[in-house]
């Protein structure tokens, strides 16, 4: 659930530079409801590196592993793991 927290609160964090209602639940597609521009993208995939310390290939650059807060969970943990 702490990994869930540190994700959310970066979004929130970075959506209310955009939109400071920005309202959306950890499974809803963030790129699908037009929160996402492809510098926040790439913000994104620093972030993950730089908090949880994992190198993002070039083939974990897929949508699915990026559009919401579980996804994004769910391939930081694949990476933890190994």
């Amino acid at each position: 659930m702490e990994l869930n927290k540190n994700v959310r609160e970066f979004i929130d964090e970075n959506l209310l530079v955009f939109d400071d209602e920005a309202e959306f639940t950890d499974s809803d597609n963030i790129f699908e409801l037009g929160f996402v521009n492809s510098l926040f993208a790439m913000k994104l995939v620093t972030y993950v590196e730089n908090k949880f310390n994992i190198k993002v290939e070039n083939t974990d650059l897929r949508l699915d592993n990026f559009n919401s807060v579980d996804n994004i969970v769910k391939f930081i943990n694949s990476k933890i793991t190994g």
